[in-house]
């Protein structure tokens, strides 16, 4: 079962992680080395990291970022704690004025109101199993499952989220293991299994295999 985590922490599975992938898989045994002490760490709170997912859809970092801090401006907490009861309270126009298309005030909206309404159950979480989180995400709009497993991994650090939706995780498969040939989704699912049960740092140190700076979400 995962655990809810705090701000700045790593997971206290990642070096049995390690090990472990190390025993059962050769292209472990060569990427994990090469990261050294470079860890996963979950920051923010539930309500604000999904908020941010949905501000970055479709855009660029750089030009998420600043709509974010425009977005987060019209807030008075900090902006690593967006509360949703002032996003509701927020007009239209003012979340456009930052930059927001139509669509995404609609998605923040209605993301606001599941936590704000208790249709979304963070402090259940740490009981609940994957599968049941990503329910509950699912069911907000704006939020498809690739997002959902990203929050599993980068905020609730779950250990065995294969994401087989992420374009990266299949490059990587792809480039590691069948010399560069397309992957299907079954193929990634079968060779995934041998990562189990701890398929999200496996999937962590291939994305680090294509881009060094450690994947923060």
């Amino acid at each position: 079962m995962g655990r809810v985590a705090t701000a700045g922490v790593t997971p206290d599975y990642w070096d049995e992680a390690c090990r472990h992938l190390v025993k059962r898989d050769r292209v472990m045994k060569k990427l994990i080395p090469q990261f050294g002490e470079a860890r996963l760490q979950s920051r923010g709170d539930a309500f604000t990291t999904l908020a941010r997912s949905i501000v970055g859809q479709q855009i660029s970092v750089k030009a998420a970022q600043s709509v974010w801090d425009k977005f987060a401006g019209l807030t008075t907490g900090p902006s690593n704690r967006i509360k949703p009861v002032e996003v509701l309270a927020l007009e239209k126009d003012q979340l456009k004025a930052v930059g927001l298309s139509a669509r995404k005030v609609e998605y923040l909206s209605d993301l606001a109101q599941h936590f704000e309404s208790g249709q979304v159950h963070p402090r259940q979480w740490a009981q609940m199993d994957d599968e049941a989180i990503i329910d509950e995400l699912v069911a907000i709009r704006g939020i498809a499952r690739w997002t959902a497993e990203m929050f599993l991994i980068f905020h609730l650090m779950r250990p065995n989220v294969l994401p087989l939706d992420d374009l990266g995780l299949l490059k990587g498969i792809s480039q590691h293991y069948f010399s560069d040939e397309p992957v299907s989704r079954a193929e990634a699912r079968e060779l995934g299994e041998g990562w189990a049960p701890y398929r999200s740092v496996a999937t962590w140190y291939i994305w680090r295999s294509l881009d060094p700076l450690p994947v923060d979400y």
